[in-house]
């Protein structure tokens, strides 16, 4: 039995899977009800419902980024607290979720993925639809230069950054039904890919810019060794 966890962006989406069989959960986060706060009692409302406890998990998978630094941080943290207790961790990037969002639902060959990266920039990377695999490295781009990075392939973004993508790119993108539904599919599927990989821990997460501690307090960061700083590259 497998748990899955994605917290990313403020959509927290959860997995649980045994075998064929799967429970899921999305939530907004908020002010009120972040990712610390919802994660672990959402997890446990799926073991209940599957008549399992903690005990019976086998292993976590847990998106390791890019994405929200706070929020990334409570996904990753949660994991390596099971870890602590002897479970396997496993990690897949926020791209390698949305590639397989897209792959389940149509046939595309080359995407553009497009995630938020905050302070006017993106996160961008484009991905083999079809071999679900990235074609070259994730970058971080100003918004503004979306069109140069993109060209006329086809792209995708998260429904809420589309307004602030759109205007700079010039095509539309590809839309996906019922995205919410589409990443739960995902992350159930990738639950059972991953725990056939290697065992990763510690999980690193994957940043694709500095943090703003990094940015207010550079003296205070340099110490830090770019795996601890950018994580592992996906």
């Amino acid at each position: 039995m497998f748990l899955g966890l994605d917290t990313a962006t403020e959509w927290v989406h959860l997995a649980l899977v045994d075998g064929k069989s799967a429970w899921t959960r999305k939530v907004l986060t908020g002010p009120d009800n972040n990712a610390s706060r919802v994660l672990l009692p959402l997890a446990d409302e799926l073991l209940q419902e599957a008549g399992a406890d903690r005990k019976d998990l086998d292993g976590i998978v847990a998106c390791i980024g890019p994405g929200g630094f706070t929020s990334l941080r409570v996904g990753i943290a949660t994991a390596e607290g099971f870890a602590v207790m002897g479970l396997p961790t496993w990690g897949f990037s926020a791209f390698e979720l949305r590639a397989l969002s897209i792959s389940n639902q149509m046939r595309y060959k080359v995407v553009y993925l497009i995630l938020d990266g905050q302070r006017r920039e993106a996160f961008l990377q484009p991905w083999d639809i079809e071999k679900l695999h990235p074609v070259e490295p994730a970058v971080k781009v100003p918004i503004s230069e979306l069109a140069s990075a993109i060209g006329n392939h086809d792209w995708w973004t998260l429904e809420r950054f589309y307004p602030h993508v759109m205007p700079h790119v010039g095509h539309p993108p590809i839309i996906l039904e019922d995205e919410g539904g589409a990443a739960l599919n995902a992350l159930v599927e990738l639950c059972r890919i991953c725990s056939s990989r290697p065992v990763e821990n510690p999980l690193l997460p994957f940043y694709l810019r500095e943090t703003d501690a990094e940015v207010n307090f550079p003296a205070a960061s340099a110490h830090l060794k770019d795996e601890h700083r950018r994580g592992l590259a996906r």
